[in-house]
């Protein structure tokens, strides 16, 4: 029922739809940084934040390469074109992710090393401190959204209770969208806690 009513009313239709989208936008934001975020197993997410110097332009390296990770503890990359390895392979040694690739010619193989406990401890602050600042871009949109409805209710395009029920409605997306994050940040910290 609360969800008609902000979408109901045509002076608000279109704050609730862009606050609704921005939200979603923070919320699959975090996603895939928890995605790209080191566990103790090998991911082919983790090498997404790598950037390769490919003929005088920095390009994505899964659109250069074809990233697996053929077993727990390793990831391979085989590239489209053989003449960039030796830029992917420094690529991922300068990406500042604690790995170390070995050329073999036609293959970079990146071992995964176990993570140390002091290791995991740092990361579970990193995915804190990540949760924290995606808790308050969403609090942002609120606000934002907060404003326009009060500034519908003063332009008299709205009632004092539809002014209630928006701001009341607005705080159950927010709560909601934070309940999504704090979830994904829970079962990420159990993950990387866990040893393997």
């Amino acid at each position: 029922m609360a969800q008609a009513t902000m979408a109901a009313l045509p002076a608000l239709r279109e704050v609730y739809s862009q606050l609704k989208s921005r939200m979603d936008k923070a919320v699959e934001a975090f996603r895939k940084e928890m995605a790209s975020v080191r566990t103790g197993r090998a991911s082919v997410h983790m090498l997404d934040s790598v950037s390769v110097d490919y003929y005088g332009s920095q390009m994505p390296l899964n659109q250069i390469a074809t990233v697996h990770a053929p077993e727990p503890q390793m990831i391979t990359v085989q590239p489209f074109d053989p003449s960039s390895l030796a830029g992917i392979e420094k690529a991922i040694r300068t990406a500042d992710l604690g790995l170390n690739p070995m050329n073999d010619g036609k293959l970079i193989r990146v071992p995964v090393p176990a993570l140390t406990e002091e290791r995991r401890r740092d990361m579970v602050k990193h995915l804190h401190k990540v949760l924290e600042e995606h808790r308050t871009a969403v609090r942002n949109i609120r606000r934002d959204g907060n404003d326009a409805i009060k500034k519908a209710m003063k332009d008299k395009k709205i009632t004092e209770d539809e002014e209630k029920r928006a701001l009341e409605e607005i705080q159950k997306l927010t709560d909601d969208e934070i309940k999504k994050m704090e979830a994904m940040s829970t079962g990420k910290e159990k993950e990387v806690m866990e040893i393997k």
